[in-house]
């Protein structure tokens, strides 16, 4: 046992060496070693003292980690005896340990086991564990005080069914190690504690009141440990505005004191002011009626955004650069713009905008070039948010915003055209009606400016914005003269890419003359001829790495061009570029993960196809392959604790979820964009080819039916609900047996998805696909089975609606309700009537269907379909929303006794 162990240690070693070589070989060899086994080499080497510091880390982050995906696997089948031992071992060697940093993993591992034992019933299997806290948390012995707590933090959930017992227990250890003068790590660990505590019970509002008064204890120690360099109870803090912000009610003024303070402090780390304003700005949307009553607060919250965004770094390179880097996405300047957006949105323009206005205008008279900089990036920030109220001033704002396209600095040109371009999304499309003439010529103007790069594309972005929202009549007096500029800006920028290698601005003009064209339809066929064969001549030459995103966007504006001007222009090219996209199709196995051409040719074949037509369909075998590939991308996912996420950098592309608990789901979103555009295309082809693409309905379906549950991208969720009914039309050809048969493999998944779907816009989707697919399928599409689990489901989609009333009408009476809330609650209900619509949708499709058959299972919905009608009477236009005036017509000439019956009601 011993040489085995001997053995073991070389493996840990191995485990942590910096040659993937070793590394890997390493690690399939831990992976063949039997779980029991695994858990007594690594507690030896825990326990070992002798044993090297990495070795002994390293296997309490193992056995952590086995007992975190393994548990039922692994622990269940030791003897009893063996599982005591474990027990006891892990208490026994925090006792003895002397590195803290050690002894914080051994306790991981005590946490993540008493998670573990934690049974059905909530009865805790593992009291010992619980004795070990008491007794340590009395101790004085400071590491066995600080073990308790982290055991605690990490799983708050210890109790189980016996917290409400322990409940004074809990509140005095916790108030006991707030109040430890003599040892700050105490006070610290104790308020994240504290905070773990109240976020485990998010929902237990008596418990939330029970321990409001441990909060001034938790803010005492987010101000000290800021100052010692600690950001974790800020953190914490964070989070408590996030998921349970009325805890926060009782010292909410003491609360947005500290945060201001602290993020006012340049003496802080950026991060640490970050977090600060984190607080108050994840206040305004979680709890935004209750913040809404602190307005002096929120008035000296917004000068400290609007000095965050002043921020910024002198750099002389900046107008050339090429490369547009993310290294910036941490900075104050960052942080201060998107706090404001947010802050906006989530008070709304009455609160905010009164507040930023004078600001604003100071800095963009102050003559240092980052206040003008940042006074244009913060009305760039509130659009969104302060909507209705600006739209009132938009003539003076415009007008004074225009004039810095002509400021003497770069970077405030750029601010500019930022500002110009946002307003046009903003406020689409009364800016476009209102500003065409003077905005179109300005920002023509501002891509002239040959010495500044970075603003040229800039100005050609925000060209693009203004021209994707433009009214077409609005746009076409103006072709001739937009034409001009971009195919001259064009011409300038492809020397300079052969010349120089520069290719920024080229790109943002490539996708300003696909806009353009996208806007001007048929209008844009004069000036194809001036385009196309210098766009071809970009496909076929730009074929270096650091090309890929402007050929991806040449691929998008040819393709964009040709839907524009029809099939009967594009035809003259349509050979060339097809035998271009075949090329670049052939090499799409060679193409890696990240690169930005994936994407832009799968939606280009998408428009190749509406293009083409029916002549398409020969494409077919070279361009499924590909994007079925790419529609079945599955991410990378982990449930991973705290430690996990800490050792994950922010730049390696992964989100979190948390589940509570110190623990979170992640996911590497790397692909899913890609994802949910090759599904969409999917249903592209299905549509536009019908019949000719019945060969592949069969594995399209096998695909996208598990997709209804794909909870990672509503975009996916959504495309696979839209296929349905278009893939059943496709397969008509087949025959009845087959069209049965693939009806089968769906209905199951689309009743399931419709009782199960979390967001409303999704469910709305899959509703209204389900309801198609009937019309299609017909009488006898649905058994006995199927109808009684839609009439329990749509049952409880009406019962929800009255609940959400009945929910809503509690939030008026809430202490904080106001205007804004009550508009919030009208788009609840607003969504909600959308969902019943949803609903007659799916009735008037079975009425059609079945006919008188079906009113025995209609019956069981009677009552609620009659509240409905008579709580909606009095609005027509509801009440036609809701019922579907057919299915009105169908109810009452198949089932007059029910009506009589209804209408006595």
């Amino acid at each position: 046992m011993a040489a085995e162990q001997q053995q073991f240690y070389l493996l840990l070693q191995n485990l942590l060496s910096p040659d993937n070589g070793t590394r890997k070989q390493a690690e399939e060899t831990y992976d063949g070693i039997p779980g029991p086994s695994k858990i007594t080499f690594l507690l030896q080497a825990i326990r070992n003292a002798g044993a090297a510091d990495e070795a002994r880390q390293m296997a309490a982050v193992l056995l952590r980690r086995l007992l975190s995906s393994s548990f039922e696997e692994v622990y269940p089948s030791l003897p009893s005896d063996v599982q005591n031992a474990i027990k006891t071992e892990l208490l026994v060697v925090i006792q003895l340990e002397a590195q803290s940093n050690m002894r914080k993993k051994i306790c991981d591992i005590v946490a993540e086991l008493a998670r573990n034992l934690i049974d059905d019933d909530g009865n805790n299997q593992w009291p010992e564990a619980l004795k070990f806290l008491f007794d340590s948390v009395n101790s004085q012995d400071v590491g066995l005080r600080e073990s308790a707590l982290h055991i605690f933090w990490n799983f708050p959930g210890i109790f189980g069914n016996q917290q409400q017992h322990y409940l004074e227990v809990i509140k005095r250890m916790l108030v006991q190690c707030m109040q430890d003068q003599n040892h700050p790590g105490i006070r610290t660990l104790s308020a994240r504690a504290a905070a773990a505590f109240v976020l485990a019970n998010e929902h237990n509002v008596p418990l939330l009141k029970h321990f409001a008064d441990l909060l001034p204890g938790i803010l005492q120690s987010v101000n000290e440990s800021c100052y010692q360099n600690d950001d974790s109870v800020l953190k914490s803090l964070v989070e408590i505005a996030d998921t349970v912000p009325k805890y926060l009610r009782p010292h909410l003024e003491a609360t947005l004191q500290l945060s201001l303070k602290l993020c006012a402090d340049t003496s802080l780390s950026n991060m640490q002011r970050q977090l600060a304003l984190e607080v108050i700005v994840t206040l305004s949307e979680t709890a935004a009626a209750m913040l809404r009553k602190h307005t002096s607060i929120v008035a000296q919250a917004i000068p400290q955004m609007l000095t965050m965004m002043v921020d910024l770094e002198d750099d002389d390179d900046w107008s050339n650069a090429d490369e547009l880097d993310d290294d910036d996405f941490d900075s104050n300047a960052v942080a201060g713009e998107s706090a404001l957006d947010r802050m906006a949105c989530g008070l709304g323009g009455k609160i905010v905008l009164p507040m930023i206005k004078e600001h604003i205008m100071q800095m963009l008279q102050n003559p240092d070039w980052k206040y003008r900089h940042a006074g244009l990036m913060a009305l760039s920030a509130i659009g969104e948010g302060c909507h209705q109220q600006m739209e009132g001033i938009l003539n003076e704002m415009v007008n004074f915003v225009l004039l810095f396209l002509q400021d003497p600095h770069p970077r405030v040109r750029y601010a500019a055209c930022n500002a110009i371009g946002q307003m046009a999304t903003d406020f689409a499309p009364a800016f476009q009606k209102k500003f065409h003439e003077k905005v179109i010529a300005s920002l023509l103007r501002t891509m002239a400016d040959q010495a500044n790069p970075r603003v040229q594309a800039h100005a050609a972005a925000a060209l693009i914005n203004f021209t994707e929202d433009c009214p077409k009549s609005l746009l076409v007096p103006y072709l001739d003269n937009l034409v001009k500029h971009l195919h001259s800006t064009m011409v300038v920028k492809l020397q300079e890419l052969i010349q120089k290698g520069t290719k920024l601005v080229l790109e943002q003009v490539v996708t300003s003359i696909a806009s353009v064209a996208d806007t001007a339809e048929e209008k844009f066929v004069p000036y194809y001829d001036m385009f196309m064969p210098l766009l071809k001549n970009i496909v076929e030459s730009a074929v270096q790495k650091e090309l890929r995103l402007l050929r991806g966007k040449t691929i998008e504006c040819i393709s964009l061009i040709g839907l524009a001007v029809g099939k009967e222009k594009f035809m003259q090219d349509a050979s060339d570029v097809m035998q271009l996209l075949l090329k670049t199709q052939t090499d799409f196995s060679e193409l890696e993960d990240d690169d930005p051409q994936i994407s832009y040719m799968i939606s280009a074949w998408a428009r190749m196809c509406k293009i083409l037509g029916k002549e398409f369909q020969q494409y077919l075998p070279v361009v499924m392959g590909p994007l079925m590939k790419t529609a079945s991308i599955k991410p990378e996912v982990a449930l991973l604790d705290t430690q996990d996420m800490e050792n994950m950098g922010d730049d390696d592309g992964w989100e979190f979820v948390n589940l509570g608990d110190q623990q979170s789901f992640g996911i590497k979103t790397a692909g899913l964009e890609e994802k949910a555009t090759a599904c969409q295309m999917l249903v592209c082809y299905a549509k536009e080819l019908k019949e000719g693409f019945v060969e592949y309905t069969e594995q399209v379906v096998k695909l996208m039916v598990p997709l209804l549950k794909f909870y990672f991208h509503d975009g996916v969720r959504v495309a696979a609900a839209e296929s349905m009914p278009l893939l059943l039309e496709c397969a008509r050809v087949r025959g009845p047996e087959y069209l049965t048969q693939m009806w089968h493999f769906m209905c199951d998944a689309l009743i399931k998805g419709i009782g199960t779907e979390p967001d409303s816009d999704v469910l709305s989707e899959i509703m209204h696909s389900f309801a198609k697919c009937i019309e299609v399928m017909g009488d006898g599409c649905l058994n006995n089975e199927h109808f009684e689990e839609l009439g329990g489901i749509l049952k409880s989609k009406l019962e929800e609606h009255f609940k959400n009333q009945e929910l809503r009408q509690v939030k008026r009476q809430d202490e904080d309700y106001d205007e804004q809330v009550e508009e919030s609650l009208q788009d609840e209900d607003d969504n909600d009537v959308y969902i019943l619509t949803k609903v007659a949708d799916i009735l008037h499709s079975i009425f059609s269907s079945y006919k008188e058959k079906v009113l025995p299972w209609f019956e069981q919905l009677l009552p609620l379909i009659v509240n409905l009608i008579v709580s909606l009477f009095c609005n027509l236009f509801i009440l036609e929303m809701c019922c579907d005036f057919w299915s009105i017509v169908i109810f009452i000439r198949t089932c007059p006794g029910l009506v009589t019956e209804m209408c006595s009601t």
